[in-house]
């Protein structure tokens, strides 16, 4: 994104934030309460549209960008609060992030045509292959439901897995996780640069300076800072923000 701007009524939410995701690699985005991060996560996944700026993905302008349009350009997210079909089984909610990869229309389904259910069969292998990935083969079969929390986060992560995205946009994915936990989930995500790049928006630093490769800094809406974990740690920008340190 370049330039992108974003007010609610007399609030300005984001203001002239440019940031850029490298391949294989994993972008956080950190900041203080209030500082945007939602909202520019919101502006990625196209639920909010910028009042200035654009977004470009593969050097193109997303001149309307709609969350129903990234699966088709090779974009997944993962959201805090999960979204996961509790009726409906760890397996089925997987297959749901499969949509990308369905070859067999709508008539070949109706008539249960053998390529359907190659094409079923296909599908249901890559899910099942992602579940294994992430360690929850064995409840494939159970209801989102019945499962705790921190399983149910890599049902998500699966969902969104499972389509093979060039850019995966992870909202809080530590969010309501033990310290043994988060570990576990932070080893996941550096293990999927080698296929995808991530964006994640998170608050929990020991995480985002373990995993991240890059890290934007939002304050009021402003980038205050970009780079490394080292360099981000010690800048007198990021301390005042967080600690309320003067800066000279």
């Amino acid at each position: 994104m370049s330039g992108v701007t974003v007010t609610f009524g007399g609030l300005v939410a984001l203001s002239d934030v440019s940031l850029s995701v490298a391949p294989h690699q994993v972008l956080g985005v950190i900041g203080p309460n209030g500082a945007g991060k939602t909202t520019l996560f919101n502006v990625a996944c196209g639920f909010v549209a910028p009042d200035a700026g654009e977004l470009r993905w593969r050097g193109e302008v997303l001149a309307d960008l709609r969350p129903h349009r990234l699966a088709g350009l090779g974009i997944a997210r993962s959201l805090q609060d999960l979204g996961l079909f509790d009726r409906m089984t760890v397996l089925d909610n997987v297959l749901v992030g499969a949509g990308r990869h369905v070859r067999t229309g709508f008539w070949p389904a109706l008539l249960a045509l053998p390529r359907h259910h190659r094409d079923e069969r296909a599908l249901t292998d890559r899910a099942l292959a992602v579940l294994d990935e992430l360690h929850i083969a064995d409840v494939a079969g159970r209801y989102a439901a019945s499962l705790p929390y921190p399983v149910r986060k890599r049902v998500a992560l699966a969902r969104a897995l499972v389509g093979e995205p060039d850019l995966l946009l992870l909202d809080e994915p530590a969010g309501g996780l033990a310290d043994d936990e988060m570990a576990e989930i932070g080893e996941l995500i550096r293990g999927l640069t080698a296929r995808t790049s991530v964006m994640l928006v998170e608050h929990h630093m020991d995480l985002v300076m373990s995993v991240c490769d890059d890290i934007v800094v939002l304050d009021f809406g402003r980038v205050i800072a970009r780079g490394g974990p080292d360099h981000v740690r010690e800048h007198p920008a990021v301390l005042a923000a967080y600690l309320g340190e003067d800066v000279a």
